[in-house]
């Protein structure tokens, strides 16, 4: 197991509100969902990096669209080329090892290994990357599971995202939630619509917004955090369930009916 205390986690910003994540030694690097391939260059450049490894969650253009320029600044600087892992059920062409369920990414530089999750709901063929760095925990969760929310259903149903979310709400509490967008402000108004009276919601948005002010990302959060605060993870809770019956009718409780409506809900809400 790979010694926590060598290996770092970097957030990059790009675009209005994307992050790419980049995990590394003091030598070399994996980057994950790089869309835009100059802030991850700059990076690398600035802390004397090399690029060994690239992991994509799914094949938004905002997740891989830097990829062949990484790839192409690599052969330019005399570099080995990059391995690209990604999803298996998308079609995404950079990608050169296609992932499924428990699959395992074992990468020598820097020493790390990957177990794959498949998390559908988002897109048809999402996945996940869990990351047990010897003390600590990480999952890298593109747009399944954002702080305080989660990814729209663009191609998948309402199950899905179901049993995705409940997949990652089983990897341990401490376990760093790293999410691809910073959405989070918007996200804690909508989920102190559902549940105005959450004690830790309300003091979480206190301290998302002292971040922001400081310019200071809002992520990576807790798989704790995010099942006491986010209400698409607590879809059995009484104070949710009341709240979507108010706002809509519903046949039955069945936490993917609850889910269901609540994602309706977000995707109309007016912050």
């Amino acid at each position: 197991m790979p010694d926590d205390n060598l290996l770092q986690v970097h957030s990059i910003a790009a675009y209005d509100d994307n992050y790419i994540w980049l995990i590394a030694d003091k030598q070399s690097a994996v980057v994950v969902d790089p869309g835009d391939a100059a802030p991850v260059i700059q990076y690398l450049t600035e802390h004397h990096l090399t690029l060994t490894t690239i992991l994509i969650t799914h094949h938004h253009a905002d997740h891989i669209g830097g990829v062949a320029n990484l790839l192409a600044w690599c052969a330019s600087q005399g570099l080995a080329k990059p391995v690209v892992y990604g999803p298996a059920h998308e079609d995404i062409a950079v990608v050169t090892e296609h992932l499924i369920e428990s699959d395992l990414v074992s990468i020598a530089s820097p020493a790390c290994e990957f177990t794959v999750l498949d998390v559908p709901g988002h897109t048809a063929g999402h996945i996940a990357f869990y990351l047990n760095a010897g003390q600590q925990q990480h999952v890298f969760c593109g747009d399944t599971l954002f702080a305080t929310g989660c990814g729209r259903l663009f191609e998948g149903t309402a199950a899905q995202m179901v049993n995705s979310l409940n997949k990652l709400k089983k990897l341990p509490d401490q376990t760093l939630v790293h999410c691809a967008h910073e959405y989070t402000l918007s996200n804690i108004k909508f989920a102190l619509t559902v549940e105005p009276q959450n004690q830790e919601l309300l003091a979480w948005q206190q301290t998302a917004q002292t971040l922001r002010q400081k310019g200071v990302p809002t992520v990576p959060t807790t798989m704790a955090h995010e099942k006491s605060v986010n209400p698409f993870l607590r879809c059995e809770e009484s104070s949710v369930i009341e709240s979507v019956k108010k706002h809509q009718a519903m046949k039955d409780t069945h936490p993917v009916t609850v889910f269901a409506h609540l994602r309706s809900w977000k995707d109309t809400f007016k912050a």
